[in-house]
C-alpha cells in the first residue's frame, strides 16, 4: 500500500520561501507519477505541479510557474516542492499525490494516493 507523508508547511511573509516534502513508500516509484495539489479555504482542490520520476520531466500550474520547483530523491524517496517568492494567494494545504505513470504527464489531478495535507499561510 502506498503512503504518502507531506512535511514542510509553516507561516512565512511574503517574498520568503518553503520547501515541502513528500516521503513515499509502499511502492516501485520509478513507475509512478508524483505531483503536488493545494486547496484554500472555501474553493477547490487545484493543481500545483507534477513529476515523472521515471525521467525527472516536470509541468507546473501557470500560476506557479517561475517560482515553485519540483523535484525528486531517488535515494530518499521523496518529492520535493520548492517555493519562492510565496504570495498571500499561495496560502492553502498542499497535498501530495501519486498515481502509476501511464506515459502521459498533465495536470489532471487523478491520483490514486494522497497523503494527509501540510497547511502553508503566507502572510502579507
Amino acid at each position: 500500500q502506498v503512503q504518502l507523508v507531506e512535511s514542510g508547511g509553516g507561516l512565512v511573509q511574503a517574498g520568503g520561501s518553503l520547501r515541502l516534502s513528500c516521503a513515499a513508500s509502499g511502492g516501485t516509484f520509478s513507475n509512478y507519477i508524483m505531483g503536488w495539489s493545494r486547496q484554500a479555504p472555501g474553493k477547490e482542490r487545484e493543481f500545483v505541479a507534477a513529476i515523472r520520476w521515471s525521467e525527472g520531466t516536470t509541468i507546473y500550474a501557470d500560476s506557479v510557474k517561475g517560482r515553485f520547483t519540483i523535484s525528486r530523491d531517488n535515494a530518499k524517496n521523496t518529492v520535493y516542492l520548492q517555493m519562492n517568492s510565496l504570495k498571500p494567494e499561495d496560502t492553502a494545504v498542499y497535498y501530495c499525490g501519486s498515481k502509476l505513470d501511464s506515459g502521459y504527464l498533465d495536470r489532471r489531478q487523478d491520483y490514486a494516493y494522497w497523503g494527509q495535507g501540510t497547511q502553508v499561510k503566507v502572510s502579507s
